[in-house]
C-alpha cells in the first residue's frame, strides 16, 4: 500500500482527492496540508511514497523542498505556474518520479491529440481557443488552454491575442486567439476552433464534474509509482 500526502487538501480538487485516496484499497492517506501549514513540508511532514499537489504556485518551494528531502514521487496539478517553476518540477525527475499536468482528464488528453492532428491537416487555418470555468477559478487562461496552445503553436512563436477589444483591424495571419470565460459552477469546457474558407471545425471537451480529474489523477498516481525516476507527461504515462 502506497502512502500519500495531499497539498491543497481543503480546496475543491484537494477535498475530492483526499476522499479518493482514502477510499482506495492500494493507497493510504497519511496527511493533508494547505496554505496555513504548508511550511511543515520543509522539515516536519512525514515521508510518504507520493506527494500530490493541487494547491497554488506559492506553495511550490515547500513542495519541492519536501521532494528533495524525502525523494517522494510528485504528482502536480497546480495551475498558474510559470515556465521557470515548471522547469524546476521537471528537474526533480533526475532523482524522483514526477509528473505535472494542467488537466488529468483522459478526454482532454484525446482532445490534445485531436488538436495536434487538426493543426497538421489544416495548415493555414485560423485558430481560436475558448475556455470556460466556474467563477472561483483564480488563473486565466486555464492550464489546459495553455496546453492546447502548445499543440497549436509548439515553437511558441505565434502572436497570441488574449481577447480583443476596440477597433483591432483585420485578423493577422497566423494569430491565435485565446479567450477565457468565468461564471457559475462550470467544471471546465475547452474548445479549439479552426476556421477555413466557408467552413469551421470545432473540437470540444466538456467536463460535467471534477470527478473526471480525480479519476485521472489517481490512475496516473498508480502508473507513476510503478515507473522509473523521471519527468513524465500525462499522455505518455497513460498511453505508452
Amino acid at each position: 500500500m502506497a502512502s500519500v500526502i495531499v497539498v491543497g487538501a481543503r480546496g475543491r480538487m484537494g477535498t475530492l482527492l483526499c476522499r479518493a485516496f482514502d477510499e482506495a484499497d492500494d493507497f493510504e492517506l497519511v496527511g493533508g496540508y494547505d496554505a496555513q501549514d504548508v511550511g511543515e513540508l520543509d522539515q516536519e511532514a512525514p515521508t510518504a511514497d507520493l506527494l500530490v499537489d493541487f494547491s497554488s504556485p506559492k506553495a511550490l518551494p515547500h513542495v519541492l523542498a519536501y521532494v528533495d528531502r524525502t525523494g517522494s514521487a510528485l504528482l502536480s496539478g497546480t495551475t498558474g505556474l510559470d515556465q521557470d517553476q515548471l522547469a524546476s518540477i521537471r528537474e526533480r525527475g533526475e532523482r524522483s518520479r514526477v509528473i505535472w499536468s494542467g488537466n488529468y482528464s483522459l478526454g482532454v488528453a484525446v482532445l490534445r491529440h485531436a488538436t495536434r492532428m487538426a493543426v497538421e491537416a489544416l495548415p493555414g487555418w485560423d485558430v481560436e481557443i475558448v475556455e470556460c470555468h466556474h467563477g472561483g477559478k483564480a488563473d486565466a487562461p486555464s492550464g489546459t488552454a495553455k496546453m492546447l496552445l502548445a499543440e497549436v503553436d509548439p515553437e511558441g512563436t505565434a502572436d497570441v491575442a488574449y481577447g480583443r477589444e476596440g477597433i483591432v483591424g483585420p485578423r493577422p495571419k497566423g494569430q491565435v486567439g485565446m479567450h477565457s470565460l468565468r461564471g457559475g459552477t462550470v467544471a471546465g469546457t475547452h474548445e479549439v476552433h479552426f476556421f477555413g474558407d466557408d467552413e469551421e471545425v470545432c473540437l470540444t471537451h466538456r467536463a460535467t464534474s471534477r470527478q473526471i480529474f480525480v479519476n485521472g489523477a489517481v490512475a496516473a498516481a498508480r502508473k507513476l509509482l510503478g515507473s522509473k525516476p523521471g519527468s513524465y507527461d500525462f499522455d505518455d504515462l497513460m498511453f505508452s
